[in-house]
This record gives structure tokens, C-alpha cells and sequence, in this order.
């Protein structure tokens, strides 16, 4: 019986550089004056094989390539005239939209039909109020990331008690019991690509050098294990590097006035992490509105504008990325494997997927399954 199959491809190691070129950038006249550096185009950094991250109860990751339904399956699920909603922490992102295409792409294949998609802006009692509106529409499964494990809990615990199907993306609600109130988990390696963020920097800097993370400040389980992964990875495998300050952030448009901070504070400072591509942003313009070529920065998620500033030499040396699209897919097939009672794993992780400027478009295409648009294209400099 012919299978349709969840597959994620890796990127090869013939997207690797075959030497390093060196780019050194004196800091402009009027700023402060660092010890001189030289920035090094590094190649695609290896992982260790396999998922680093365990799901938010520490449970060990599925592949996503485990996944899959028949053709029998899938017709039996178009049978069923299902409905579907979704309901987005935060939707005004690229990752978001790629999650978005993932999991329309493989409903339309199954037959369901998204009733409605909504965007709670990170604020926790929107998404409970976008909540309680979907199960007022009775779909069959509802696919959601909590904005706040904690306060969401009675409202996804309604929605489970109603019979509606749950498939969480990233993270789930306290006091929740897979199997029973939830299908499952689907995430990226957020672990790995924590430690892929840590290694670009690492290697970018010589191994040598004093930079500073600006870290996601909220009960947030992604996010936390990404910035854990970066910290842990920078001492133990940098010990030449020193991590001189931390700040948090609860706004993600808040990474312009933090690296603004912490530039002025910290004239000395060679690099600075950032838990995912939009406050990342913000600091690559303090960056320039500082005048402050020589600092360098690395993130966790392949964005347009990070993958531009990648591809153009800019600030941002390289990258984690996550595969929403495909983790899209993955939640849309365990959607199917509930709603046939199919014994479903209750963590899926996809793999993570080191970006520099040596694979940074071959990369884009991977994670958003279409060749990067032509802007990022006419900005690579070789």
C-alpha cells in the first residue's frame, strides 16, 4: 500500500566551504575603539547526531519522519468532512506564516477544513478568549501555541472535555496529560539550535572575545531551552569567551533598546546573541545606529530579513533555523492520526539546521520548501 510520508532533508555537507575567508571591519570614527577582531566566514557547523531538546515533560523525541498516513487513511479522513482551527501565539512573523502554509498545505490534502486562524499578539487572555470562540464553533481539532502555560490551562482543558482533538506546537499548558486531554508536542530542536547559535559565535570570534545574550524572559519552554543550550554550549566548548551580560525581554520589539544598552555599557563587547530573529533585528540597528561594524551577531530562526543580513555580510554571522513549514505538516498529520484513533507519539522534533553565510539560500529553500526570494538573492556577496 503506497504511503504518504513526512520527510525532512538535512543539508549536505558539499554546501560547506572548502576554505574560510576572513573579513575584518574597523569600528567607524567616533566610536568606541574595541581591541581589533577579524569576523571569519566559518563553514556550516556539524551537531551532534540526532534531536538535543526533550519535550516540555522531558520526554525523548519522535522524528517527524516516523510520521505517516495511507492511502486508506487519508480517505477515511476525507470522509469525515472534519473542521480544524488554529490559534497562533503570535502570527506577524515569517515562522509563523511557514507554520501556516505547512499546515493548510497538508489539511487540503486530507480534506479539512480550517474554520478559522487567529493571532493573540502574545497576550494570554486573547488567546483564551480565541479559544473559547473556537470551541464555539465545534471544530474537530484545534492546533494552538500557549502563549502562558499556566493561564491556558482551563480553557485548553475545556476545549479536551468538549472532544476536540489538540495538537500543540512548541509547548502545552501545565497540568495537561498527553494522550488524554492533548495528542502532542511538535517542535524544532530548539536545544540544537541553541548550541548551533553558540558554535557560529564561537567560531566566528576566534574563540575569543566578550559578548552578551539577550534572552527571552517569560515561562516560555522553546525559548528557554534555546538560550539555556547557547550559555552552556559558549562554556564548556569557549572557555576564551566570556559572557559579561545578560538581558531579558518580555516584548520582542524591545531588541533595538537592549542592545542599545548593553553597546553603551559594554564598550568592549565583540558579540551578541538574541533568542530568535526579531529582537535580533532590533539589535543589528542599534548596532548600526552605534557605528559598531565589529560587533557580530548570532539567533535561532531563518527569518527574510536575518537571511538577507546573512546573505549581504551584515551583522548577523549566522544562525539556528527552525522548520515551520515541515513542523506544520507534522502537526497536521497527528491532527489525522487523532481523529482515527491512531496511537500517536507525544513529542515530535524536527531536526535543527545550522545557517551561515556559505548555505544560507539552499537553507531558505529547505526550511521554507521555495527558492529565497529574489531580494535575498541579489544581496549574497561572495
Amino acid at each position: 500500500m503506497r504511503k504518504v510520508l513526512f520527510v525532512c532533508v538535512c543539508v549536505t555537507a558539499a554546501l560547506v566551504l572548502g576554505g574560510c575567508q576572513k573579513k575584518a571591519q574597523p569600528a567607524a570614527q567616533g566610536a568606541a575603539e574595541p581591541a581589533a577582531q577579524q569576523v571569519v566566514d566559518i563553514p556550516v557547523p556539524v551537531l551532534p547526531a540526532g534531536v538535543l531538546s526533550t519535550g516540555p515533560h522531558g520526554e525523548q523525541a519522535s522524528s517527524a519522519q516516523s510520521l505517516s498516513l495511507s492511502d486508506d487513511e487519508i480517505a477515511k479522513i476525507k470522509s469525515g468532512n472534519y473542521k480544524v482551527a488554529i490559534a497562533f501565539h503570535y502570527a506577524g512573523n515569517d515562522w509563523s506564516t511557514a507554520q501556516q502554509a505547512g499546515l493548510r498545505d497538508q489539511f487540503g490534502k486530507m480534506g479539512i477544513t480550517v474554520v478559522s486562524v487567529t493571532d493573540a499578539n502574545f497576550k494570554a487572555e486573547q488567546q483564551i478568549s480565541d479559544i473559547e470562540n473556537a470551541i464555539a464553533m465545534k471544530p474537530n481539532a484545534i492546533v494552538s501555541i500557549p502563549v502562558d502555560v499556566v493561564s491556558s490551562r482551563s480553557v485548553f482543558k475545556k476545549a479536551a472535555d468538549a472532544g476536540i482533538k489538540i495538537v500543540f506546537m512548541d509547548n502545552c499548558p501545565d497540568g495537561l496529560t498527553a494522550g488524554k486531554d492533548y495528542i502532542a508536542v511538535v517542535s524544532a530542536d530548539n536545544y540544537g539550535n541553541g548550541v548551533a547559535s553558540a558554535q557560529i559565535m564561537g567560531e566566528s570570534l576566534g574563540g575569543k572575545g566578550k559578548i552578551a545574550m539577550v534572552y527571552h524572559d517569560a515561562n516560555f519552554f522553546v525559548t528557554n531551552q534555546r538560550d539555556a543550550a547557547f550559555e552552556k554550549t559558549i562554556k564548556d566548548k569557549y572557555p576564551g569567551i566570556q559572557i559579561v551580560e545578560k538581558m531579558g525581554f518580555d516584548d520582542e520589539n524591545k531588541g533595538a533598546e537592549i542592545g542599545d544598552a548593553l553597546l553603551t555599557k559594554h564598550p568592549d563587547l565583540n558579540g551578541i546573541y538574541a533568542t530568535w530573529d526579531i529582537p535580533a533585528e532590533g539589535v543589528v540597528s542599534a548596532i548600526k545606529a552605534a557605528r559598531r561594524d565589529d560587533v557580530i551577531v548570532t539567533t535561532i530562526d531563518l527569518g527574510n530579513n536575518a537571511a538577507k543580513n546573512i546573505a549581504e555580510r551584515g551583522a548577523i554571522k549566522g544562525l539556528g533555523a527552525q522548520r515551520p513549514y515541515d513542523q506544520g505538516v507534522a502537526e497536521a498529520i497527528l491532527v489525522g492520526y487523532a481523529l482515527l484513533g491512531k496511537e500517536a507519539p507525544v513529542y515530535v522534533a524536527l531536526p535543527a539546521l545550522p545557517v551561515v553565510h556559505a548555505n544560507v539560500l539552499a537553507a531558505y529553500e529547505e526550511v521554507y520548501h521555495s527558492p529565497a526570494p529574489a531580494e535575498i538573492k541579489n544581496a549574497y556577496k561572495n
